[in-house]
């Protein structure tokens, strides 16, 4: 499980560095891709498979699951940690996010999330001000808090 959020700068190259403890649980390699909210997500290769499998499985014949396939799948890109633990992230999936400087890396369960830092802040002072209305309409898939 990924938890904790994190400050990070992209270097000019597009460079982030992932913090170590969740490098140790990707691996030496990890999927990104577009995520919703305009962030990317960042899988660990065994749970992109098994999320694949998942998305693999929508029938192909709903345009909702064949579109929500291609903007998730055509974003997508592997990539590996150099030796000082950054990953290089491709410019169309940094243009979608809108990462140009400051960063937030966040630990959000099965995967990472990476936004930039003023969507980051937008969406958390949004999301803050309507915790209370989530937690009680979560409460309805048997999550107690």
């Amino acid at each position: 499980m990924f938890m904790g959020e994190y400050k990070h700068n992209i270097d000019d190259k597009g460079r982030i560095i992932m913090p170590a403890k969740f490098r140790e649980k990707l691996g030496t390699a990890c999927i990104v891709t577009r995520g919703l909210d305009q962030c990317l997500f960042v899988y660990s290769e065994q749970e992109w498979g098994i999320l694949e499998r998942k998305l693999n499985n929508l029938p192909l014949m709903k345009s909702d699951a064949r579109a929500f396939t291609r903007f998730f799948f055509s974003g997508a890109a592997e990539c590996e940690w150099d030796k000082q633990g950054r990953a290089n992230l491709p410019a169309n999936l940094r243009e979608y996010a809108q990462l140009d400087k400051e960063c937030v890396v966040i630990g959000a369960g099965s995967r990472v999330e990476i936004w930039s830092r003023d969507n980051w802040d937008r969406y958390y002072m949004q999301s803050e001000e309507s915790f209370g209305e989530i937690a009680e309409k979560l409460s309805d898939f048997d999550i107690e808090f």
